[in-house]
């Protein structure tokens, strides 16, 4: 076995946690999210959603610390650490492939909602029509020269936006209330409820592939204390925040169209740049994170990783202009399913046979028995019980909804690697 080379992070490459922090404050607030909070508000009562979204996120927050602290031992991103777990082959061939498939085509799916609902919101305010395959080229391009400037242009790109956006939601929030929203909210009744479980399944699902390649980010970090800090401080309240505002925005308006929630606050400019700021913030790092996994798909190293990035960056703004990411939008839902397992089976390797020792971490070469058979099933299991096939009809025979999807595959994950490891594996 080997050491991975030309990924390592340098001492003076290091960051503060609260920069870190922010990062991931500007990943949790985006516009999906907040379409998830309307639909927990649809529901569920304000008080159970509170609890739903706190219990989904501290589940995350735990995976990704975990996955962070691997990242800040060993200096590498994701797709690098697997290859202890999963064989170098396994990890160039196998988990970058998923990471770098699954980050291009989100980037591509947040540039054209981004260009849509800017062609249609600007049109409204000017008259004026915007195609809006130009507006998705305009915004995808943007966003991906900031993330070309790696972590440093996360960071700075974070400090700037997120407490405009902060500022921005809370204007649009309090104005949905004075507005009416308050008599509203006092005597709302769930519209369509749901189970309690679901909810918190929903909230893990909408921030869990974040979680999984957190060492991308947290390899930048001084100390484990500050992964977890960071970790736990740019997720929680961001999260909670974010969902409570899509659901008593959706509440009060009556839609989940968040574009139309904006558009119909009393200043519809505010609302415009609020809904660009969140799909700005979430899709740099869906830029970067591709942009890295694709470089050690094809070989290359960190150097290389700006150039990749933008080749990302430029394939997810061709699909989102040429119109075609909602025909694959399903399939990129089943490689985003199937991306909790890889925690599993990193975290059982790392911390469980490894016992959290950075010097017990070595790539092995080929592609690592326990570590992909452990992936493969718990992956299946993820999207057996997750409901993520079925929406699709041949394997529709196939889904038993139980618990948390997502948990369920990393908890399978880990249990299969550490019986299989301890079974055949042989740790040097």
């Amino acid at each position: 076995m080997s050491k991975p080379t030309g990924f390592e992070i340098k001492a003076a490459e290091r960051q503060s946690w609260g920069s870190i922090a922010m990062v991931w404050i500007g990943s949790v607030i985006c516009v999906p999210a907040l379409m998830i909070g309307g639909m927990l508000g649809a529901g569920l009562s304000l008080g159970s959603c509170i609890l739903a979204i706190l219990i989904g996120y501290a589940l995350i927050c735990v995976f990704m610390s975990f996955m962070g602290m691997e990242g800040c031992d060993t200096g590498l991103p994701t797709a690098v650490m697997a290859s202890c777990a999963l064989g170098e082959k396994g990890a160039k061939y196998i988990i970058s492939s998923i990471l770098a498939i699954s980050c291009i085509g989100w980037f591509g799916i947040q540039a054209a909602v981004c260009g849509a609902s800017f062609s249609s919101m600007f049109g409204d305010m000017t008259g004026a029509a915007i195609p809006v395959w130009l507006s998705s080229v305009v915004w995808g391009i943007i966003m991906l020269l900031t993330a070309c400037f790696r972590f440093t242009g996360l960071k700075w790109l974070n400090k700037i936006a997120v407490p405009l956006l902060g500022v921005v939601l809370a204007y649009t929030l309090i104005d949905t209330l004075v507005s009416g929203g308050t008599q509203v909210l006092s005597g709302y009744v769930p519209t369509a409820p749901m189970s309690f479980v679901s909810a918190v399944s929903a909230t893990v699902g909408s921030f869990v592939v974040a979680a999984a390649i957190s060492g991308d980010y947290c390899r930048f970090a001084r100390n484990r204390n500050d992964v977890v800090k960071s970790s736990v401080v740019g997720v929680l309240p961001a999260g909670l925040a974010i969902l409570m505002i899509g659901a008593i925005l959706a509440i009060c308006t009556g839609t989940y169209d968040i574009s139309v929630v904006l558009a119909s606050s009393g200043l519809p400019l505010v609302g415009l740049i609020a809904l660009i700021l969140a799909t700005w913030t979430t899709n740099v790092s869906n830029a970067y994170s591709g942009g890295l996994s694709l470089s050690v798909l094809l070989g290359q190293d960190e150097q290389k990783s700006q150039l990749t990035t933008a080749i990302s960056g430029v394939i997810g703004t061709v699909l989102a202009a040429a119109g075609i990411l909602n025909s694959i939008q399903g399939f990129l839902s089943l490689l985003s399913a199937i991306v909790p397992a890889l925690m599993g089976t990193m975290i059982a390797d790392y911390w469980i046979i490894g016992k959290g020792r950075v010097e017990h971490f070595q790539e092995r070469e080929g592609f690592y028995f326990p570590g992909m058979v452990s992936f493969v099933l718990g992956a299946l299991v993820a999207c057996m019980t997750g409901g993520t096939f079925a929406s699709i009809p041949f394997l529709a025979f196939l889904n038993l909804p139980f618990f948390i999807g997502p948990i369920n595959g990393i908890v399978v994950a880990m249990m299969v690697y550490i019986l299989l490891e301890k079974a055949f594996g042989k740790k040097n």
